[in-house]
């Protein structure tokens, strides 16, 4: 199959062709029709599968054929959890709404938001934002919802385990209950599946590469590592691995600022990437690691879901998460477009417990490499 049969009109099919694409993949191929055919959806898929494009262009080419009830006003909301996703979520529509103009407006927090207030008093068809900052500014009367004719909750899972269930139920309240709704996530537990089913109607959903299976492509291992001997075990190995981009993942904020200083301190160029880090420096760092200024990225688990880069070639956890779902987020990042990818796991006997369980999820018993109580010595 190609974009062609899946109806999209000429100007997003050139900007598709410019970015290389000629497939859709299985998340497009069975979003883009439903979302055209004006109905509700749930679309569980998991990072990497090309979700953003099967929301982005199907919401584009609407608001391209039909007319704006209000001037000016947004047609198209996209809620999204982190801001790096937001960004990401832009470039997309940007990109596929190039030959059409269809204007798009950033929303986050953590920044002033004059320039965001300037922009929407512009005139806008998309807004693309987390929920904190777009609710403060619906209750400041800074922007306008009363038009919204589609609206997209991505990484729904994300963002009610970062407690923005409650910010987005107030956000309804502003848009027009005759609207379509399109709810995408990676894990659909009971708790996210009764929300959904809240607030759709018409409903179809659509299951591809659930989140329990990982990319075949991506060739996992696991060394058996204590705690304490992480540190220099993760700098012998980083030397092995030559200077080769690699994004590493801790469990907390704190954990990635200490990665972080001890691989510079050992001579790599390293940075850390969290919530607690401001805007900006969270964008450099980003900026930096995907054109190759920066070689090492440490990440926690939510600051990470905004990064794509389609070539990463490895991945590595320094702490297994505590959620097996997680594991398959994180692995997630390197084997993407086709591409290989090694994913690395240093597991502590107390992280035996995680281990077992994302082998339980993914169904694979994940190749152990070695098994020592000492890796000193090889750094």
């Amino acid at each position: 199959m190609t974009f062609q049969d899946l109806n999209i009109i000429p100007p997003i099919l050139k900007a598709i062709s410019e970015m290389g694409y000629s497939s859709p993949s299985p998340i497009q191929e069975k979003a883009i029709p439903v979302i055209l055919g004006n109905n509700d959806l749930i679309g569980c898929a998991q990072t990497g599968t090309g979700k953003t494009a099967a929301f982005a262009i199907p919401a584009i080419q609407k608001i391209t054929q039909s007319k704006a009830k209000i001037v000016g006003a947004p047609r198209v909301l996209v809620l999204t959890p982190t801001r790096e996703l937001a960004v990401q979520i832009e470039e997309n529509f940007r990109f596929y709404g190039k030959y059409v103009q269809s204007r798009q407006t950033l929303i986050f927090g953590g920044v002033s938001a004059n320039n965001q207030i300037a922009n929407l008093k512009k005139g806008t068809d998309i807004i693309i934002s987390t929920p904190g900052r777009l609710l403060d500014l619906a209750r400041q009367n800074q922007i306008k919802l009363s038009a919204i004719e589609i609206l997209v909750l991505d990484e729904a899972d994300t963002m009610l385990d970062m407690g923005f269930v409650n910010d987005i139920k107030k956000i309804l309240t502003y848009l027009p209950t005759k609207r379509q709704t399109l709810f995408f996530s990676a894990t659909m537990p009971p708790p996210i599946r009764k929300f959904a089913t809240s607030i759709l109607r018409d409903t179809v959903e659509i299951n591809v590469n659930p989140v329990s299976s990982a990319a075949p492509l991506i060739e996992q291992s696991v060394y058996h590592v204590e705690k304490t001997d992480k540190p220099s075990f993760l700098v012998s190995l980083l030397k092995t691995d030559g200077a080769q981009q690699t994004l590493i993942f801790t469990r907390t904020k704190h954990g990635a600022d200490r990665v972080s200083k001890m691989l510079n301190k050992k001579g790599f160029g390293a940075l850390a990437i969290h919530g607690n880090k401001s805007q900006n420096a969270r964008q450099k760092a980003l900026s930096e690691f995907k054109n190759g200024k920066v070689q090492i990225l440490v990440a926690t688990d939510i600051a990470a879901r905004g990064i794509d880069i389609e070539e990463l070639p490895h991945v590595i956890n320094y702490e297994l998460p505590e959620v097996p779902e997680t594991y398959v987020h994180r692995i997630g990042r390197t084997g993407r477009a086709g591409k290989t990818g090694t994913a690395v796991s240093l597991c502590s006997s107390e992280e035996r417990k995680n281990l077992e369980g994302i082998q339980k999820l993914t169904g694979n018993v994940i190749q152990v490499v070695k098994t020592r109580n000492k890796y000193a010595a090889m750094a």
